[in-house]
């Protein structure tokens, strides 16, 4: 029990060592997590019961090689493309901003820095090492979690594309 509760002082001093920013890199973190995990559960649970239905309903199609069925076939994958892709943007957005993100904590901790440079008048090592800390570990979480979110970004969008694929030759056009 001790063990998590100084894992949780250790999460709360790292995040406190970072600043606002820091706790704003989390919430934008939290928020993409939360959606890359929702696309992934579509697709584990939900995309299976779509394509079914949408195979089905195809399948009870008499006309299946006029122009008329050709768009109904482009609508029904149209339709099932744009609920693969909700929520893409708005992941690939948060991705975007995580790097700004520790770009402005960055540029926050060097004016501490250079604000502590100001009140000292020399360059003490030990009262400029806070705003170089909050600095540093601001960039570093907006990376790390912008590196992670572009790789599960591009997961979603390769899924999308294969799924697209496989749904457009489900529904085979004669």
């Amino acid at each position: 029990m001790s063990e998590q509760l100084e894992f949780l002082e250790d999460i709360h001093n790292f995040l406190y060592s970072g600043g606002d920013v820091l706790w704003l890199i989390l919430g934008v973190a939290i928020i993409l997590w939360c959606l890359i995990i929702e696309r992934l559960l579509f697709f584990k649970q939900l995309y299976p019961k779509i394509r079914t239905q949408c195979f089905e309903n195809w399948d009870q199609r008499e006309d299946k090689n006029s122009t008329y069925a050709l768009f109904i076939r482009k609508a029904m994958i149209s339709e099932v493309i744009i609920q693969m892709r909700k929520g893409v943007p708005l992941i690939k957005v948060l991705i975007a901003l995580c790097p700004m993100l520790g770009l402005l904590g960055t540029v926050l901790g060097m004016i501490h820095v250079f604000d502590v440079m100001s009140v000292t008048g020399n360059g003490n090592a030990r009262a400029m090492a806070s705003g170089i800390s909050k600095a540093t570990i601001t960039t570093m979480a907006g990376m790390v979690i912008a590196i992670s979110g572009l790789y599960f970004s591009k997961l979603i969008e390769e899924r999308v594309s294969d799924e697209s694929h496989h749904l457009a030759d489900l529904l085979k056009y004669r």
